[in-house]
């Protein structure tokens, strides 16, 4: 693979992982109009990596503030909460214990159903199907202007939900971003922690997926600047793709893409 189509590769991994329109989706469609090879898995993983530093990056003061929080409990900050009632009235705390609750839903469905879910990729017709789905799912986060308020607590329930969403994304044409953003507003989230939640429970499934992928080997040689690139592109390019993202949820417009999914997924439906 190439400088050329490493960096393509990375533009679209860096938009299509984190706007709601399914990066698989579009692998798929892309590999079969523009002849496109699977990245190679060496490849693959640095394109991954790019985005988990996208949101790393993006999240930093969340992600700085829940670290400093979990060294100070486990005593080696000035103040220790006595109890775990305690610690979850602090807000850092209490996502670090979501996202450890909603990881616990996905690790299952990823590890149980990843091979039967992941043969899906072989039909254009199902990820046609799952696109228009992504796109539904969207549609139904439409609410008339109004009412912005929700709930500023995830809670254990809906972070089992979210993680529930999230591992069933693992089907090519759903959405991660779309289907855990989209359970957390029909929960009744604020849009803001809909959006953050969804993200900071992103970082260790995307670590993850990383570590099943290395653990698969068979790791192509890929030249060290095409590895740079693909991952710079996918970096930067989810960088911006991620703000995007956050102010058409906070906006309550995460609608606004149902019509390009269903588009999309009628393109693919008609190519299978």
């Amino acid at each position: 693979m190439n400088l050329t189509e490493s960096i393509i590769l990375g533009v679209v991994q860096g938009l299509t992982e984190f706007l709601p329109i399914s990066s698989s989706g579009h692998l798929v469609l892309f590999q079969h109009m523009l002849g496109f090879r699977e990245p190679q898995l060496l490849l693959d993983v640095s394109l991954h990596l790019g985005t988990l530093l996208a949101v790393c990056i993006y999240f930093f003061p969340d992600l700085s503030r829940m670290t400093a929080k979990v060294w100070g409990l486990l005593g080696h900050g000035p103040q220790r909460p006595g109890s775990l009632r305690e610690a979850m009235d602090d807000p850092d705390l209490a996502m670090v214990c979501w996202i450890v609750a909603g990881s616990m839903p996905t690790a299952l469905i990823g590890v149980l159903f990843k091979d039967p879910l992941e043969m899906a990729f072989g039909s254009m017709s199902v990820v046609g199907v799952m696109l228009v789905v992504t796109g539904a799912i969207l549609l139904a986060t439409f609410r008339p202007a109004g009412k912005t308020s929700g709930r500023k607590q995830v809670g254990w329930a809906r972070a089992l939900g979210v993680g529930a969403a999230q591992g069933l994304a693992i089907i090519p044409g759903l959405s991660r971003s779309g289907t855990t953003i989209a359970c957390g507003l029909l929960c009744g989230l604020d849009r803001e922690l809909a959006g953050r939640f969804s993200f900071l429970l992103s970082i260790p499934a995307i670590v993850g997926a990383l570590v099943l992928q290395l653990g698969s080997g068979g790791l192509e040689g890929v030249s060290l600047l095409s590895l740079i690139a693909g991952m710079a592109a996918s970096t930067l390019v989810g960088l911006g793709a991620l703000r995007v993202l956050m102010g058409v949820v906070r906006k309550g417009h995460l609608f606004y893409f149902t019509p390009y999914c269903w588009a999309v997924g009628a393109l693919v439906w008609s190519l299978s």
